[in-house]
């Protein structure tokens, strides 16, 4: 059966129909939070097992995301949407299927997205169709994911412009289910964590949209001073507790080779870095940093506002960029990404990796917006 047929029939279960042996469970329950874009979004990962060794690959084809209740779907994956629920790296078969060998699983990374007028669901309901290498379908037609509605942590500018810096690309932002930062899972003692679901990459640009003062080609000789944020002020989103920091490690020279780290923690993966307590299991992560430059020690508690440092290229760093997130743990491994929402910050546009290294393109800032209560997305230029 073509998928074309198959997609017609999975909105109503057939006698032809078999359930699925699979089992499905998100790896952690999501919470909404509203968007630059003015929509509430849910992200959350779906781990489906295709559990039996004797089964055989099972192919799917569709995801449906339903309300509890409902018989609409909110949601509906196939085809290309299906494809952007897949983590760096993997790509759908040729026949728009995603094969899940026996004994295997696949991670979907959903980015559901919803009205601010739509109440939101307390309860989500996943129908997922596949089909068997003899040509059966098979459905999975009630696999529940309990949704959070406590309200997202409400913070203050991570950064602070300068006559250099005077706006901010969203990078691997929210959103972006192939970023580096979201389709990062952690397998540690029995957990599976994603540390940077809503993680940020905050690359420095000027009032042109350019992160960089050298010409594309010579990139690979640019030095840290030639990237419009570096040494910018890094602060403190809210009051808090520094509950580990590190300072010592050398900036490396741009776009240069580095090695793989050999384990999953901050100190093998920040370069110098703070990890900031601001609420019970809400730690705010900033990573990166400027050797020599942090102002703050383990254990000392700060205000809202306070410097911790300046944004450098310590660490696994391909250029001068702030790594931001906010997590459950001030561990890396055993955490799981937290939803924030930045009080207020101006909406400039939009922009991507590419733009900002052409200086012989500008970026638009014609019709910039005052954003409040939410968070920015992948893509957005944003000024603090």
């Amino acid at each position: 059966m073509a998928w074309s047929s198959l997609l017609l029939l999975a909105a109503a279960a057939t006698a032809a129909e078999e359930p699925a042996p699979i089992e499905a469970h998100a790896v952690f329950t999501p919470q909404a939070v509203p968007g630059s874009d003015g929509f509430v979004h849910l992200a959350y990962e779906l781990d489906v097992t295709n559990f039996y060794a004797g089964t055989g690959p099972l192919n799917l084809g569709l995801l449906e995301v339903f309300a509890s209740g409902a018989s609409k779907p909110l949601a509906s994956f196939s085809g290309a949407a299906l494809a952007g629920l897949l983590g760096p790296g993997k790509a759908l078969e040729a026949n728009n299927s995603l094969p899940i060998e026996a004994g295997m699983h696949a991670v979907l990374f959903v980015w559901l997205t919803l009205p601010k007028t739509q109440p939101l669901p307390a309860l989500l309901r996943h129908r997922l169709v596949f089909k068997t290498a003899k040509g059966q379908t098979q459905v999975a037609t009630d696999v529940p994911v309990a949704v959070d509605s406590t309200r997202p942590v409400v913070i203050a500018a991570p950064l602070r412009s300068n006559a250099k810096a005077v706006q901010w690309l969203v990078d691997e932002g929210p959103g972006h289910a192939q970023s580096h930062h979201w389709g990062s899972l952690v397998a540690e003692n029995g957990r599976l964590t994603i540390p940077q679901r809503h993680a940020i990459d905050f690359f420095g640009l000027d009032a042109k949209g350019h992160a960089i003062t050298v010409p594309s080609d010579k990139l690979a000789s640019s030095l840290p001073g030639d990237w419009t944020g570096f040494d910018a002020e890094v602060v403190a989103v809210a009051d808090g507790v520094v509950r580990n920091a590190r300072d010592g490690v050398p900036d490396h020279r741009p776009l240069a080779p580095m090695e793989q780290p050999t384990e999953m923690t901050a100190e093998a993966l920040y370069g110098n870095f703070v990890i900031l307590e601001i609420a019970p299991h809400v730690f705010v992560h900033y990573a990166h940093l400027r050797q020599g430059s942090l102002r703050v020690k383990t254990g000392e508690r700060i205000q809202r506002g306070t410097v911790l440092a300046r944004l450098g290229v310590s660490g696994s760093a391909g250029a001068p960029h702030l790594h931001f997130h906010v997590a459950s743990s001030a561990g890396f491994a055993p955490s799981q990404g937290l939803p924030f929402v930045f009080e207020r910050f101006t909406l400039t546009g939009r922009g991507s990796e590419d733009d900002m290294l052409d200086l012989s393109k500008d970026a638009s800032l014609d019709h910039p917006v005052g954003m409040r209560g939410v968070m920015p997305l992948h893509g957005d230029l944003i000024g603090f």
